[in-house]
């Protein structure tokens, strides 16, 4: 009974869009320069080499949590040939391992020349999120972007390797070579816009040995047409669509059945047989611009089953609706926004388990003053997961028995509010106060009755700091605490925090330190208290040596279940840089 429902509002989902389409059409990487040769050096080498050395000790502990002393050696070497970057770079470390890498495996070249960029070696290009979406392929391609309404783009090359089984490491994951092409035309004007969009994909059925059926590994076939249109309507309205249908082929091998095949022009560059079939995805969006505000809303339908070759993950089987609101007052002393989402999924009905969910934010910002500055923030989010089978009802005596008893909700819930305020702000000393307090809370709901995993979090930051320039130092005096409770178990941890910067001899020595305290309580019961101290030294010599040593000691003190620790870590660095 509820199959009819669902192909009708398909059917109302469908013909909005096309009508959304017609009214769009009817109404009114760093790149390698080509012509930089001749004009910079053919060539420029670049790098730097490094070595850490790590000095640990410790008292309480039977064991202590990390070695008595490690060193690390790091480099790196970066080659430019007329903009062509060849980085190379090595570690290694006394704790048995060493690496080196080199891009050989991995190479791509980016040369361009006034509105022509090609794409040799590889690259990754995208056309639409439903089509080639980022993923990464070894070829070639080419953007042509010149003055004018028309734009073009191609690609092509293997998007994956092939990789035969071995039976001798299981954790070989067998692959098909991966071929693939495609290309986008674009028209427009302005904020008038039309793309026409092509890709395809195709395994490669011999370029392995036969699997056993143990793998459920099988070659594919894919052909994806997609259109994408934004328009601008009265100078405010601006909407936009995507569509894309996608016919995909899940065994190439398979053989061809008496039924008829999908109705899609695949232009003979696509095998049909029966493992064939069509799906379709779609958003589309339209948002209103004032010169103080701004509201839009989103819809968007990703069918069941829905795949293109050109992507490396694709969610599917779900339907959302968004909208936003956006706002400016009182001269833009106040800002804020206001978002809210729903999604769903088992647009078939077919699935034992159907997830809703529900999101709302609000986000808000006040100039107060010249030296008071005011954020709130607030999100809450709401999942429904409905986990009956038809059992369920095939079983039930009366339509209210076992009623909700297998639905699953989770809640949460966020807000903060955060203040900074300029005490004093002059060209010799400045002085600011901030303050954090942040707010979370989940809990779960099964059949209506609130569970035991639930859990809420409280969170306190407040920091004063002061910076005086002609002493090139800095003061900082923090306090933090938070507050957990989840399920049986409260903890309460609080303490504040001392720190000091000051550069030296001309800011080529920096050197900072911290002192920090904190205590820790679980249910109301003292559990440990932690003091910590941090040294911290870095010098310059001409910018290219650069040595720094680092001291962090700690002291734990425990209770009658948990000893008392005390650790010294102690780092010297050096890198020199060419």
């Amino acid at each position: 009974m509820r199959r009819p429902i669902l192909k009708k509002a398909y059917t109302y989902s469908t013909a909005a869009l096309v009508i959304t389409l017609f009214c769009l059409l009817t109404s009114d990487l760093h790149a390698q320069r080509l012509d930089a040769i001749g004009k910079e050096k053919p060539l420029k080498v670049t790098g730097g080499i490094g070595l850490e050395q790590v000095a640990y000790f410790s008292s309480g502990l039977d064991a202590g949590r990390r070695d008595p002393y490690n060193f690390f050696l790091t480099g790196n070497l970066n080659l430019d040939l007329f903009g062509w970057a060849v980085p190379f770079s090595f570690s290694y470390t006394n704790q048995g391992r060493m690496a080196f890498s080199q891009p050989f495996n991995q190479y791509g070249l980016t040369p361009t020349y006034k509105w022509i960029t090609g794409h040799i070696g590889y690259s990754s290009m995208n056309f639409s999120s439903y089509t080639l979406s980022g993923h990464l392929f070894n070829g070639v391609g080419v953007d042509l972007a010149p003055t004018g309404r028309f734009k073009f783009s191609a690609m092509y090359g293997r998007l994956q390797q092939a990789v035969a089984p071995d039976t001798t490491r299981p954790d070989v994951i067998p692959a098909y070579r991966r071929m693939g092409y495609g290309f986008k035309a674009s028209y427009g004007t302005g904020r008038d816009n039309i793309d026409l969009i092509l890709f395809r994909g195709k395994d490669d059925a011999g370029s392995i040995p036969a699997l056993s059926p143990s793998y459920n590994l099988t070659p594919q076939e894919n052909l994806v047409l997609g259109v994408n249109v934004s328009k601008q309507l009265f100078n405010r309205l601006i909407v936009n669509a995507e569509v894309a249908w996608s016919a995909l082929t899940r065994d190439s091998r398979a053989e061809n059945d008496t039924v008829a095949h999908v109705r899609f022009p695949s232009l003979g560059m696509l095998t049909k047989n029966s493992s064939t079939a069509l799906y379709s995805a779609y958003k589309t969006g339209i948002t209103y611009a004032a010169n103080k505000y701004s509201v839009g809303v989103g819809y968007e339908w990703v069918a069941p089953e829905y795949k293109t070759l050109g992507a490396y993950y694709f969610t599917n089987d779900f339907e959302n609706l968004t909208g936003n609101f956006q706002f400016r007052m009182l001269k833009d002393k106040i800002t804020g926004g206001i978002n809210a989402g729903v999604q769903h999924n088992n647009l078939k009905k077919d699935k034992i388990s159907t997830m809703s969910r529900m999101v709302g934010s609000l986000n808000l910002s006040w100039v107060a003053t010249k030296k008071l500055n005011l954020n709130f923030s607030y999100s809450n989010f709401q999942s429904y997961v409905n986990i009956k089978s038809d059992f369920d009802y095939i079983n039930q005596v009366s339509p209210y028995q076992n009623l909700d008893t297998l639905n699953y909700t989770q809640i949460s819930r966020n807000a903060s509010v955060s203040m900074n305020y300029n005490i004093a702000r002059t060209k010799e000393k400045t002085q600011m106060l901030m303050c954090n307090v942040s707010f979370m809370q989940s809990s779960d709901l099964q059949g209506g009755v609130k569970q035991a995993t639930g859990a809420t979090f409280y969170n306190l930051n407040t920091a004063y700091s002061m910076q005086m320039v002609p002493q090139n130092m800095s003061v900082t005096l923090g306090f933090n605490a938070n507050r957990n409770t989840t399920m049986n178990m409260e903890s309460f941890t609080l303490g504040p925090t001392l720190g000091l910067n000051k550069s030296l001899l001309n800011k080529k020595l920096r050197t900072s330190g911290s002192l920090s305290w904190n205590g820790s309580f679980s249910n109301g019961a003292s559990s440990s208290k932690v003091l910590t101290g941090r040294l911290s030294g870095a010098y310059s010599i001409k910018k290219s040596h650069n040595l720094n040593l680092g001291i962090t000691g700690l002291n734990r003190s425990g209770n009658s279940k948990t000893k008392s620790i005390s650790e010294l870590t102690t780092t010297l660095g050096y890198n020199y840089n060419f």
